[in-house]
Order: structure tokens, then C-alpha cells, then sequence
């Protein structure tokens, strides 16, 4: 059996998909996506698709790439996954090999890996001198099975609207998502100042669903959203749910995801997954309160160069 790293190919969108269901069911992931992402991906990012092969067939997948969005330059990140019965046949090193040459060629000063939490994959990250740093948990909704809380009420001067209705302007949800992305925790920084980007990498996106975002508005000001992704079948990822500075305290975060998750719910969608930092109390106890239950753990790793 010969295992081989080759970049990714157009021809390899579906069954690249399969691998990554397989690998990390938490995560959405479609052929429609993996093509977007590789072929719209700014040029600062030095964006990378790398798979394994075992005769023939996938059996490890990885992305690459430079988080030029973060003030702090040199920052490289890559996470790869293998599926599950596939491991210790060399995929994972190729890919780190070959990943670590590329971000190394392209500035990295600095590398960032997810590291499922188990003791197998914490010790390969251990031996290639990586080290551990924050966790973060990732949460299963089961939207055909579970119930949801009723829907709340809403307080005078708030509306609910769905995020396609800023069809012809985005604007305001792009200052938005930039506000919350730029209060998230983690070890790598964001500044969201790239509209033309950010209407290609997220408004345009094959897996944002327009229309199953929700936002909240506070006298006509958008205030809060969440912001929903899919794969077109079956699940549901909340992609970022936030509060501008200026409205929270006010369970207005709550009220958006709710509504969002219910009308995911009557879509067909069967499963809803989130993922929050470990630190991150308050949208933990929000996800609890809805339900979700924590089906994966991943742990932020860092080697520098």
C-alpha cells in the first residue's frame, strides 16, 4: 500500500466531501464549496488543498494557509484529518510535511494546528513539537429528534428579519460580522476590512444560507445575528453568532439563533452543529439552554519555525 500527498483537484470535489463527512461529521461540506474556496481565496491567504492517497483513494485531507486577516503577520494554519481506520499509515505526516514547506515558503513564522482531543492524535501533535494551546468544544443539535424552545418574544423597538432581505446592500451585516469577529477569542486574531472579500469568502459563499441567517434589529440597527451555513441536505452549522458592543446584555444573540434554528428546523434540516472556545461561558450556557450536546473537542496547537 503507497501513500501519496498531491494538491487537490477539481475532479477530486466529491470525493474529497465524502472524506471530510467522514473525518469531521461536525463540520459542512460540499463539492460546491471546496472548489469556491480554492479558487476565490485572496492571494495573501496562499491558500493550500492538500489530500493522501492510498492507492487510488482518499484517505487524508488538509488546508493550508497564511490568516492574512490577522494584524500579527507570519501566522500560519493547517489542520489535517484523516478518516477514521486510516491512521498510522504516514498520511498525517506527508501532510504535515508537506504543509509546514509550503506556509514556511510563504512567510510563516508561526503555525497553527486543530487537534482532535484524544490521546492519539494529541501525542502525534506532541512528537512534531507542537504545542498544546486553547480548545475549543463542538456541539450536536438533533433538530428532527430534539425540541427547541418556543420562540421568544420580542421586546418593543426589535425586529427579526432573515439575512437575505440585505440582498441589495450587505453592508451592514458585513460591519457587523467585522465588529463580533474582531471581539472573538482565539489565538489568531481577525480584522474584517476587505468588503469585496468578504461578499466572496462569506456573502457569496455556496454554503452561507442567506436566507436561514437571522438578524436582529434594534430601532432599524442591526444588533445581533447568527449566521447560518449548510450543506443543501441534512445539516446545519452556525457559522457565528453575535452581539454588537453597543446591545449586549440583552439575550438579543438568543433570540437570533433561536429563530434561525427553527426555521432550519421546518426546512428539512436534521442535524445543527456549533462550535464555541472552552472559555467562552456565555455562548456555551446559550447553546446548552438550546440544547446541544458536545460531540468533539479540538485543541489549538502552535510550533514556531
Amino acid at each position: 500500500m503507497t501513500v501519496i500527498v498531491r494538491d487537490f483537484r477539481p475532479s477530486d470535489a466529491e470525493a474529497w466531501t465524502e472524506a471530510r463527512r467522514a473525518s469531521v461529521p461536525w463540520m459542512v461540506a460540499t463539492p460546491e464549496q471546496v472548489v469556491h474556496d480554492l479558487a476565490h481565496a485572496h492571494p495573501d491567504r496562499h491558500y493550500r488543498l492538500l489530500l493522501a492517497e492510498e492507492d487510488g483513494e482518499i484517505i487524508a485531507t488538509a488546508q493550508a494557509g497564511i490568516a492574512h486577516e490577522s494584524p500579527e503577520p507570519g501566522q500560519g494554519y493547517f489542520t489535517p484529518h484523516t478518516l477514521p481506520g486510516r491512521t498510522n499509515r504516514g498520511a498525517g505526516s506527508l501532510l504535515l510535511r508537506t504543509a509546514e514547506e509550503h506556509l514556511a515558503e510563504a512567510g510563516a513564522t508561526v503555525l497553527y494546528a486543530w487537534v482532535i482531543d484524544n490521546p492519539e492524535s494529541l501525542e502525534f501533535a506532541r512528537k512534531r513539537g507542537y504545542l498544546p494551546k486553547r480548545s475549543a468544544h463542538f456541539q450536536h443539535l438533533d433538530l428532527a429528534g430534539g425540541t427547541l424552545p418556543p420562540r421568544q418574544e420580542l421586546p418593543a423597538g426589535v425586529e427579526l428579519r432573515p439575512g437575505s432581505d440585505f440582498a441589495d446592500d450587505p453592508r451592514p451585516l458585513f460591519d457587523a460580522d467585522a465588529e463580533v469577529t474582531a471581539d472573538e477569542p482565539g489565538d489568531i486574531t481577525s480584522e474584517l476590512d476587505d468588503y469585496e472579500d468578504w461578499l466572496t469568502s462569506v456573502w457569496r459563499h455556496p454554503a452561507f444560507d442567506q436566507g436561514l441567517t437571522s438578524v436582529v434589529l434594534v430601532d432599524g440597527k442591526v444588533a445581533a445575528f447568527s449566521a447560518a451555513t449548510t450543506d443543501g441536505l441534512r445539516t446545519y452549522l452556525s457559522a457565528m453568532t453575535g452581539t454588537l458592543r453597543d446591545f449586549r446584555g440583552r439575550g438579543l444573540a438568543k433570540i437570533a439563533k433561536n429563530d434561525s434554528l427553527h426555521r432550519a428546523r421546518a426546512a428539512g434540516y436534521t442535524d445543527a452543529y456549533t462550535s464555541n472556545d472552552t472559555g467562552n461561558g456565555p455562548m456555551l450556557a446559550v447553546n446548552q439552554w438550546f440544547g446541544y450536546q458536545v460531540c468533539a473537542t479540538e485543541v489549538r496547537h502552535v510550533r514556531t519555525l
